[in-house]
């Protein structure tokens, strides 16, 4: 995604277990290099994370 991901709009790079394709190489975004995992960004397990990530997009989204 050329001008970055809109909140909302799923990431084109995510396989179908939501996994980054990218992952590890040079064609990674920088941004998504530099977003450091965190007890407050992930939780005790997956579904916290999730919770978290959607209100990051919620917070985000345009107007």
């Amino acid at each position: 995604m050329p001008n970055g991901k809109p909140a909302g709009v799923r990431c084109v790079q995510l396989d179908d277990d939501n996994r980054c394709r990218v992952f590890g190489k040079p064609e990674r975004p920088a941004f998504c290099g530099g977003l450091q995992p965190s007890i407050e960004m992930c939780g005790d397990d997956r579904g916290q994370a999730m919770i978290w990530l959607e209100e990051l997009e919620r917070a985000t989204a345009p107007d």
